[in-house]
């Protein structure tokens, strides 16, 4: 069957390419690989075009997360991404750490062009914050009022609007809010049911500790699994949201969030969860699981924390929580961090980016 899926695709992807008007350049992102790199090519041979590989990750790495990496399949699938990666014209890559591997494994000279979040992720305001909470509190209990409300106003468990004055206020005492996302497949370090042990500690010490609200965003084939084991935990000061959020709600809910948990452990070691950029794209502070080249873009102690087990991430959250929302520890001097870092680095676009890393390799044809 993954044969004939090949053979099929295969046909397919040729038929579209050698339909479309002559192209300059075929640009492809790398995974997916099979059967695209090897289509894209004979594209280029017929149309004349240069082929520009953007290696995102090395598709063999993702296999043999399912089938090992001694497994037939996983070996070819490497052959195929070396044979068909040095006939490229170009090469983009997502990490220093990737490039340099390109280079040492595959004889591949790539350059690095990082990842950058969309203009749309960014802090979010108070005012936006409170219409987005008063949407998911029609659905999700922990997004509800804990408190009884003066006669004209409404509120969340985060925000409420003054009934005379009509201003959003944050509600007092409210709880802190931390968000992650996940595809729900296994690939992540999901905390259950062995590292809730690391959320149960944090109800065990410290009175300063604020009430948490984890949403957890996202979909996936493990989702109703990993739902059932949430509803069997039975935590006093701690509430877990599995939302499905509209793509224009998601950007918002980082906006507002006060803490970004990122459990992604690449495949290969070598590129970065874009969950972390768009993160960082909303100053959010992030506490994230480590790998060989995380430090490229979250910078311990300085944007963030890096943890290796759920004991650590424990300790993280209970030092970043203690008097919230106090203006004075380290989470607040983190997001102050990651606004001064805006200023040359993250607001600079994507296509400013592509222009100083890419067109310079394309040279006069365009």
């Amino acid at each position: 069957q993954y044969v004939l899926k090949v053979l099929v695709q295969s046909v397919q992807l040729l038929y579209m390419l050698l339909r479309i008007e002559q192209p300059s350049y075929i640009l492809l992102q790398n995974p997916p690989g099979l059967p695209s790199i090897a289509v894209a090519w004979v594209a280029g041979l017929w149309w004349g075009s240069r082929l520009i590989i953007d290696w995102h990750n090395y598709g063999y790495s993702i296999m043999s997360l399912s089938h090992g990496r001694s497994h037939p399949l996983v070996l070819l699938a490497k052959w195929y991404e070396k044979l068909f990666g040095r006939l490229s014209d170009y090469n983009l890559c997502v990490t220093d750490a990737m490039r340099k591997d390109l280079w040492v494994n595959f004889k591949i000279k790539a350059v690095t062009l990082y990842d950058r979040p969309a203009s749309y992720f960014k802090e979010t305001p108070l005012d936006l914050q409170h219409n987005l909470f008063m949407k998911l509190a029609k659905d999700y209990e922990p997004f509800r009022a804990r408190t009884e409300l003066s006669p004209g106003a409404d509120g969340s468990a985060f925000t409420h609007r003054d009934g005379s004055s009509g201003r959003v206020l944050s509600a007092r005492g409210r709880p802190a809010l931390l968000v992650s996302s996940t595809s729900w497949t296994g690939r992540e370090s999901l905390p259950f049911p062995s590292q809730t042990r690391g959320l149960c500690f944090l109800t065990l010490e410290g009175a300063a500790l604020p009430a948490l609200v984890c949403v957890i965003t996202g979909k996936g084939p493990l989702k109703d699994y990993y739902k059932g084991l949430i509803q069997k935990l039975h935590f006093k000061h701690i509430q877990i949201c599995t939302p499905w959020l509209e793509a224009e709600d998601y950007p918002l809910l980082l906006g507002s969030a006060d803490l970004g948990v990122c459990l992604h452990k690449s495949s290969s070691g070598l590129d970065l969860p874009m969950k972390v950029v768009d993160m960082f794209g909303c100053c959010l502070p992030v506490c994230a699981i480590h790998f060989e080249c995380l430090h490229e873009l979250v910078k311990h102690n300085e944007n963030g924390l890096i943890f290796r087990d759920s004991q650590e991430l424990a300790e993280q959250l209970k030092m970043l929580f203690l008097d919230f929302p106090s203006l004075e520890g380290k989470l607040q001097r983190f997001r102050e961090n990651l606004r001064e870092a805006r200023q040359p680095r993250w607001e600079q676009s994507w296509e400013q980016s592509w222009e100083q890393s890419v067109l310079p390799l394309l040279g006069s044809r365009e």
